[in-house]
């Protein structure tokens, strides 16, 4: 269906998207790129259990060192998403990149596994860590029913699913909003913490204590170094908007230059802040470090911890919500997803079906009781996809030399963040074979969806139909179209 087809139907808007263009506007602003970024990757991990690179770093003094090149080799995987985000300025992140360098099925595969499992329970998950956060002062004593925690992490996705639907400037501001207040708590416990070592209180972070337990087998220095890249990941999520960003080219790598020191500075100094309190082992022993270190030192203030953790899950949540579906919105473009997740609507220009199919998909995940499994086998796909994608940069310098690049790093920045990842993907499988073998089954449910939908597009005439009628009826429910002019 067309505009002019729409315009039929009586959209009062459709007169004045003729003449404009039914498309996304690049309506992301510098402030509002570094809120995607600092909002996805800050979740409430830092909150609540910062334990995994401590666990097998055994020290404080090897844990901080991990976070620091944790950091590193983010902020350089965050440049070769800057070029590739500037040489291929579509939006769709991972997917345009792997389908650019690598043709259609790699593409399709991850943007299954995302679309099916990775996104959806993800979403789940924050949106349940928030419900549980926000629900405990009014269960004092005793655990928060399961019930409830669910009823309103469903809640949250559905406003926060309204938020992104209805208003490109609503969901940047809730954005910018949860991100200030996560990195204000942030700074909160750095101040205390740096007032507790100004006041002499220590001992953690002095040698020989500093140094007590460290752990410098390569596999254990590996599973650390593991554990704090991943609490790194989401850096590359702008890259999923670039077309709704203002002036693509300064915008996104300004964003990630600024948004990855940041958030390693934060990440150092929280850290910093929770030894100078607390002993490893009392960290290690924590189901929430934040909340132990609060009550240890912030006194009433320490009421405050939870609705920091759950201001930090709704930033994340948005996040992901605001950039993932444009990475269906994409794949949908390129005929790999269904056509109707391709569409925007007419009066609020926004990807309305694709962000409605993601939150009821987030939605239905928080009736499984496994979700939390489901990550344990897929945590290594994201690897995987940051790994393909870093592949497709350097082929692509190989292969189309001549192709513009408005950044181009030296080469040494992608082959040494390329040679990294292959540890990383190496790494995991020789510790832990089966959970990973399982991802890699997962993923690869989607090659016959691949073969029989996409590689075979010919359906039998009653699905068409059926399917064309579904189209339309969704589309005039929505009020929304195709880009008429992509």
């Amino acid at each position: 269906m067309t505009t002019q087809e729409f315009a039929v139907e009586g959209s009062a808007a459709a007169p004045l998207e003729r003449k404009e263009g039914v498309r996304l506007k690049p309506k992301i602003s510098l402030f509002n790129g570094c809120a995607i970024i600092i909002g996805v990757i800050v979740g409430s991990g830092i909150f609540v259990s910062p334990k995994g690179v401590l666990l097998e770093a055994g020290s404080a003094s090897l844990a901080l060192l991990v976070w620091l090149f944790s950091g590193a080799f983010s902020t350089l995987g965050a440049l070769c998403y800057a070029e590739l985000g500037t040489t291929i300025p579509r939006s769709g992140g991972d997917y345009a990149y792997i389908a650019e360098a690598f043709g259609p099925l790699p593409a399709f595969l991850f943007l299954w596994i995302a679309l099916v499992v990775i996104n959806p329970t993800s979403n789940a998950i924050i949106a349940l860590t928030f419900a549980n956060y926000a629900l405990k002062p009014f269960f004092p004593g005793c655990e928060v029913p399961s019930l409830a925690v669910k009823f309103l992490a469903a809640c949250t996705i559905a406003a926060l699913t309204f938020v992104n639907c209805y208003n490109v400037r609503w969901a940047t501001r809730t954005q910018d909003t949860f991100t200030v207040t996560k990195v204000l708590a942030l700074i909160t416990i750095v101040v205390v913490g740096l007032f507790w070592l100004v006041g002499g209180d220590a001992e953690n972070l002095r040698p020989p204590t500093v140094l007590e337990g460290s752990n410098f087998d390569l596999s254990h220095v590996a599973l650390a170094f593991y554990s704090g890249v991943f609490s790194f990941s989401g850096y590359n999520y702008l890259n999923f908007v670039t077309e709704e960003l203002k002036e693509p080219n300064k915008n996104l790598p300004r964003s990630i230059y600024i948004s990855l020191p940041v958030v390693t500075l934060i990440y150092m100094l929280v850290n910093v802040a929770y030894f100078a309190v607390l002993s490893p082992d009392e960290i290690l022993e924590s189901d929430a470090v934040a909340e132990t270190f609060a009550g240890r030192v912030m006194g009433p203030l320490r009421l405050l911890m939870p609705l920091f953790v759950a201001s930090s899950c709704l930033g994340s949540l948005n996040g992901i919500l605001f950039t993932s579906s444009r990475m269906f919105f994409a794949g949908a473009r390129a005929g790999q997803l269904p056509e109707l997740l391709a569409m925007i609507n007419v009066r609020f220009l926004t990807p309305m079906p694709s962000l409605l199919f993601l939150g009821l998909l987030s939605v239905t995940m928080l009736i499984s009781s496994d979700i939390y499994v489901l990550v344990n086998y897929l945590s290594f796909a994201e690897t995987a996809v940051v790994f393909m994608s870093v592949a497709g940069l350097l082929k692509l310098r190989a292969t189309r030399p001549y192709l513009p690049r408005p950044i181009k790093f030296h080469i040494v920045v992608p082959v040494t963040f390329f040679v990294c990842c292959v540890f990383l993907l190496t790494m995991p499988f020789l510790l832990q074979p089966t959970e990973l073998l399982v991802g890699l089954g997962i993923i690869l449910t989607g090659l016959p969806v691949y073969l029989l939908f996409v590689r075979f597009p010919k359906k039998p005439r009653w699905f068409v139909a059926l399917w064309t009628t579904v189209t339309h009826q969704v589309q005039k429910l929505l009020c929304c179209v195709t880009e008429d002019d992509y």
